[in-house]
């Protein structure tokens, strides 16, 4: 059973569920093509992570996307 996890920064309120469903089927869709897996057991996970929950440089992504870097 293939378990992808995909994770995106939520900006701009986040994927939308058409956004979502796209990301959902095509890497399905890739996995049942390129590896012959069955999608009925594929597994798609997608965490939107808030831009207060991770770092670069020991600083906050909201703080530099703030200053424009």
């Amino acid at each position: 059973m293939p378990y992808v996890n995909i994770k995106v920064t939520k900006e701009n309120g986040g994927l939308t569920k058409e956004e979502k469903h796209k990301l959902i089927k095509g890497v399905t869709d890739l996995l049942e093509e390129t590896l012959h897996k069955n999608p009925a057991s594929t597994v798609v996970v997608i965490d939107e992570i808030d831009m207060d929950n991770y770092g670069l440089g020991a600083e906050q992504i909201s703080d530099r996307r703030k200053r424009g870097q």
